[in-house]
């Protein structure tokens, strides 16, 4: 359990990563990685000591995770207004309300107010039963940091390749996932932030589709 301190420096965090996640959840096709990302960035510099990021500052663990759930949350606003899924996650919400009959946008809340309601109720009663369910298991979680750290880092490079490969069932993918792992340990080394260049590429696509629709537009 936090203690006080703990709580006095985390409820900036907690607000601001809050306000960041649920902007960037209305935004479609953000996807949950970016409402992180940025409210890790904006914390560390808002902070009078961001030197203490990265060496288990609590700002820097408030800030994402209210940033995530926050845009889990808020998600949801554009497909239940407007019929638009803006993450992978809604779009198969989406698609199980369409197979159920079911047309996600302005005209649920008249035909079936009922639902949207059951909906919004279920993301109350979901924080509850996660907050039941995770407070027990707290201290597991923690004893996983005391494995040897390269245990953890095998792990985590098989669980990388495997997800590398399982996208397109290509090795050159898994070639590409290890080069772009070389790199990033050589930014780390020389003291630059990756996170602009996750950034950079997770946006790329979208700008890139937004670019020819306003060329052919124009």
């Amino acid at each position: 359990i936090p203690s006080r301190e703990e709580w006095h420096r985390s409820l900036g965090a907690i607000a601001r990563g809050t306000g960041i996640g649920f902007f960037l959840g209305l935004i479609p096709g953000v996807g949950a990685i970016i409402p992180t990302f940025v409210a890790y960035v904006v914390e560390k510099r808002v902070s009078k000591t961001p030197e203490r990021f990265g060496h288990g500052a609590i700002e820097g663990v408030a800030a994402p995770e209210t940033a995530n759930n926050a845009y889990a949350n808020a998600a949801m606003i554009p497909l239940l207004t407007l019929g638009i899924p803006s993450s992978p996650t809604i779009a198969v919400l989406m698609g199980a309300f369409i197979i159920n009959g079911l047309t996600p946008g302005p005209f649920l809340f008249k035909e079936r107010p009922d639902l949207v309601w059951a909906v919004i109720a279920s993301f109350m009663v979901g924080n509850i039963m996660l907050l039941v369910l995770n407070l027990p298991f707290v201290g597991m979680w923690a004893r996983l940091l005391h494995l040897p750290y390269q245990y953890v880092s095998v792990g985590t490079l098989l669980f990388c390749i495997i997800g590398a490969y399982s996208l397109q069932q290509s090795v050159f993918d898994v070639g590409v996932m290890i080069a772009c792992g070389f790199i990033g340990y050589w930014l780390r080394k020389i003291d630059l932030p990756v996170a602009p260049l996750v950034l950079g590429l997770i946006l790329g696509p979208f700008i890139e589709k937004s670019l020819r629709t306003s060329l052919e537009m124009s």
